[in-house]
């Protein structure tokens, strides 16, 4: 059965102003795990106190691609301090998209983690499915260079849609390579550009995303809005509610 978590990043103004604060209101909402992204310059031993605290399980954190390839074992340190063993490229610049470099650079990544107790996943956006390398997506492209055991995917179904390609088919064909997938949903602007909308008011189909994942062996469903048009911290409230009903009506996700 899935477990849900949240992507901190949605919340960034309001742990900004109240870090301690506001992961006790997550807590308090029903979230089973947090995703970090940022910190805010707190210990490792502080963060671990803050957890225990509230309850919640650090299911993964969001790191800066230079600061993992430049600074693996001391990422890799303060998170298992924490209790985390999942560190996550969460984006690349247009300037660091040189896929085969990148390849390379998590092959480096992924060894390091390995050897110190940690798992590296890869946190998609659109590009990685509009920019092909090699007659292939550049997603396809990464994970089939670099090794299972060294690699694992994070999908962003959200943005996997959004690029044109089928959530389901993906994660299906990542089963057994999926710990985590964020669980996102959008409508389209005039434009065609994405907004990122509370769970269930946008055109993902969430209840076969989720169903998928179940099935691919995925441990944990993360929401994140990436834009709110009203409070955040009522957007991932509302997200929860939806979650909430889906398990209500058979879906296996715990909550």
């Amino acid at each position: 059965m899935l477990k849900l978590g949240l992507q901190l990043y949605t919340l960034r103004e309001e742990l900004e102003q109240d870090f301690e604060g506001t992961l006790r209101k997550v807590a308090e909402l029903g979230y089973s795990g947090v995703e970090f992204y940022h910190f805010f310059d707190r210990t490792a031993a502080e963060v671990k106190q803050l957890l225990k605290d509230t309850g919640l399980v650090a299911l993964g954190a969001h790191r800066p691609y230079d600061t993992l390839l430049k600074d693996t074992e001391q990422e890799i340190a303060f998170n298992l301090e924490i209790g985390n063993s999942n560190l996550i490229v969460p984006y690349l610049t247009e300037e660091q998209r040189n896929w085969e470099e990148v390849a390379a650079n998590l092959r480096i990544i992924g060894e390091k983690c390995q050897a110190g107790g940690a798992v590296l996943s890869y946190h998609n956006h659109d590009f990685e499915f509009t920019e092909r390398f090699s007659d292939r997506t550049a997603f396809d492209f990464l994970f089939e260079t670099v090794p299972s055991e060294l690699l694992k995917v994070e999908m962003d179904t959200c943005w996997v849609y959004y690029g044109g390609y089928d959530p389901v088919e993906y994660i299906n064909k990542y089963a057994g390579r999926l710990p985590i997938i964020h669980l996102k949903d959008m409508k389209k602007r005039e434009d065609g550009t994405a907004e990122t909308v509370v769970l269930g008011e946008g055109i993902v189909d969430l209840g076969a995303i989720l169903a998928a994942a179940e099935q691919a062996g995925t441990e944990w469903a993360v929401v994140e809005q990436d834009y709110c048009s009203r409070s955040p911290l009522e957007s991932v409230a509302d997200s929860l509610k939806w979650v909430k009903a889906y398990a209500d009506q058979g879906g296996k996700v715990h909550v």
